[in-house]
């Protein structure tokens, strides 16, 4: 009796563990940063409770974010609405005059976030780059093609702008094996209050990484298992397509088992990274592998029979098989040069 509980204590731990790896509806946590919130000047500012007064709907949603939740750190400093649309007190003297609506008119009074893309990232960019992972925004390649914070982030979802225009037909593994999907704004407060959920979003712009997230072999990004951000900070840092860590590192994140340190270490991965050998979206092959027969992509290194890196004469390859039926240990070795196992 103890050893069958101990059994289904282990068997829950193994599943349940692997059950909350696999899905992960949160968005990666950021680090935390520092509120840099407007210095108050004199009368031009009313309070956010002044634009509940008329913007209900929108400080309905407002109020559920982390930006409602923001301290002022030094007196005076201005913090909620006003801090990203600017000083409110002439657009709302403007409606209480009684004047005639006119939008061309009325907009000039407050920032709406219709300017260029440079001058709306930087009313985020105030607070945003005391952050480690967004820091790097305004050198990103996002940022160089012109891609601002507000075509991928809604601070409140009743922006218009945050609606499919069209309904999109989605790739067969999203609609059979995905998971349940979230209440679009529990979605939205729970993923960095982006518009539309990952991988659709970035799939507007990245139309041939989605293409290859439907071959047979793929990471699990379209059944809703992995995001895009898991390997990708979209922000920008210095590594190579902006993955969140350089080289391989981002991928033993999750492929623990090929982490190492080992004795014996196949040096093409500590070079050029796992991308030497897979596809990290999506292949035809097996594994995710860049070709398909495996022995193929060995000999596209190991390619010099005189070479100390080809231990087989010119007529020992193997025809038939695979390399990895003796070099069963491909990734590292803590007992043999050669990766035997």
């Amino acid at each position: 009796m103890r050893r069958t509980g101990y059994a289904a204590i282990a068997v829950i731990a193994l599943f349940g563990t692997g059950a909350s790896g696999q899905t992960r509806p949160e968005a990666v946590e950021a680090p935390s940063m520092s509120t840099n919130g407007i210095p108050g000047a004199g009368g031009n500012y009313v309070g956010s409770d002044h634009c509940v007064l008329c913007h209900d709907a929108e400080a309905a949603q407002f109020s559920k974010t982390v930006h409602a939740r923001l301290k002022a750190e030094r007196p005076g400093q201005i913090v909620g609405c006003e801090m990203c649309h600017g000083p409110g007190k002439a657009h709302a003297d403007y409606y209480e005059s009684g004047a005639p609506d006119t939008r061309s008119a009325n907009e000039k009074r407050l920032y709406a976030f219709r300017g260029n893309p440079t001058e709306n990232s930087s009313r985020c960019m105030r607070c945003h780059i005391t952050s480690r992972d967004e820091r790097e925004f305004d050198r990103s390649i996002h940022a160089r093609h012109a891609v601002d914070c507000n075509q991928c982030h809604a601070a409140h979802l009743l922006d218009p702008a945050s609606r499919p225009l069209r309904n999109t037909v989605a790739a067969a593994q999203q609609t059979f094996f995905s998971v349940p999907l979230l209440p679009e704004e529990t979605r939205w407060l729970h993923n960095s209050l982006l518009r539309k959920p990952q991988p659709d979003l970035c799939a507007a712009c990245h139309g041939n990484v989605l293409a290859q997230f439907a071959l047979p072999t793929h990471h699990r990004v379209p059944e809703g298992a992995m995001k895009c951000t898991d390997c990708h900070n979209t922000h920008g840092t210095s590594n190579r397509a902006m993955l969140r860590q350089a080289g391989w590192e981002t991928c033993v994140q999750c492929h623990v088992e090929k982490r190492g340190p080992f004795v014996f270490e196949h040096s093409a991965v500590k070079v050029e990274g796992c991308i030497i050998c897979h596809t990290p979206h999506g292949s035809v092959n097996r594994m995710l592998l860049v070709r398909r027969e495996e022995r193929f992509l060995c000999l596209s290194c190991h390619v010099d029979p005189v070479a100390a890196n080809v231990p087989h004469g010119r007529l020992g390859f193997q025809t038939r098989g695979d390399c990895t039926r003796c070099h069963s240990v491909i990734h590292g070795s803590n007992f043999n040069v050669d990766f035997l196992n």
